[in-house]
């Protein structure tokens, strides 16, 4: 079924389950998957983003999105569809890339390479070497070898 050509949000092509980077240590986690497959620069899903009120510490949460360039960030937000379960890895390795308009409080994500069905989508969080809740995180994505 094809989404409604209005629609601000559209998250179709994508389906949440258990990341295959959940493990022992780590515990379980969602990720997002392709139920399709993607050729590079497809467009794989769109949405809105809901800023959440002055003064919210994102350092604090990783749920939800540096929604601003403002470094430090005092702009924080809550995607919608499934971009919330979007994990990250390390720089130049994602096989996806979620362009932000500011502006319009939109967002979409895009294929950066051709992506296989019921793969594991991955971006790269803007925010990822910054923030504190990512600390920990950051230390295992850039881990040598």
């Amino acid at each position: 079924m094809a989404s409604h050509p209005d629609t601000i949000v559209d998250c179709s092509k994508v389906y949440v389950k258990k990341s295959t980077f959940s493990n022992e240590e780590t515990g379980d986690f969602d990720g997002a998957f392709a139920a399709v497959a993607f050729k590079e620069g497809d467009l794989i899903e769109k949405g809105v983003m809901r800023r959440l009120p002055e003064g919210f510490d994102g350092n604090t949460c990783q749920y939800i999105f540096t929604w601003s360039e403002d470094r430090p960030c005092k702009t924080w937000g809550m995607g919608s569809g499934c971009a919330p379960f979007y994990n990250t890895c390390k720089e130049g390795t994602a096989n996806t890339r979620m362009v932000r308009h500011f502006d319009e409080d939109k967002f979409e994500i895009y294929a950066t390479r051709d992506i296989a069905q019921d793969e594991e989508l991955l971006h790269t969080y803007i925010s990822l070497k910054w923030r504190t809740c990512f600390s920990d995180l950051n230390d295992i994505v850039n881990k040598e070898g």
